[in-house]
């Protein structure tokens, strides 16, 4: 029998009717407490702009540099090359040449460090940024 004839669903088309019941429910949560507040929508483009209190941008920088290893130690973890020691990796593949007596130059000189590093914190130069900004 053939795949297309099996009565069950995917997984991904489930999720996808999560996310679209998800939102259905969200957009009538928000539209019903748009309604609620019984404030007409349409002045609002004719208002004043209003001042918005004293901002604090040393305290903003402080708060997303504060955040910044922790997002930077989560994508240093991560595996850059998914397909690594498959039969379909598309870094594995290389093409190569050699002019005269110089030495053969070849695509996987530059492929390899992601094709076979083991996290994103292991190629070298993106180690070293990572690293620099505290992940």
């Amino acid at each position: 029998m053939a795949r297309h004839d099996s009565p069950h669903t995917s997984t991904g088309r489930r999720a996808l009717a999560a996310l679209a019941t998800a939102g259905v429910a969200l957009g009538a949560g928000a539209s019903a407490a748009s309604a609620a507040t019984g404030a007409p929508v349409h002045g609002a483009v004719n208002s004043r702009p209003t001042s918005i209190g004293s901002i604090d941008p040393q305290a903003a920088v402080q708060g997303a540099l504060g955040a910044l290893p922790y997002v930077t130690g989560a994508v240093s973890g991560l595996k850059p090359n998914p397909l690594a020691g498959t039969g379909v990796d598309p870094l594995d593949n290389g093409v190569g040449t050699q002019l005269a007596d110089f030495q053969p130059l070849t695509s996987q000189m530059l492929t390899a460090p992601v094709a076979q590093a083991q996290s994103i914190g292991s190629i070298p130069v993106l180690g070293e940024v990572t690293k620099a900004l505290g992940g």
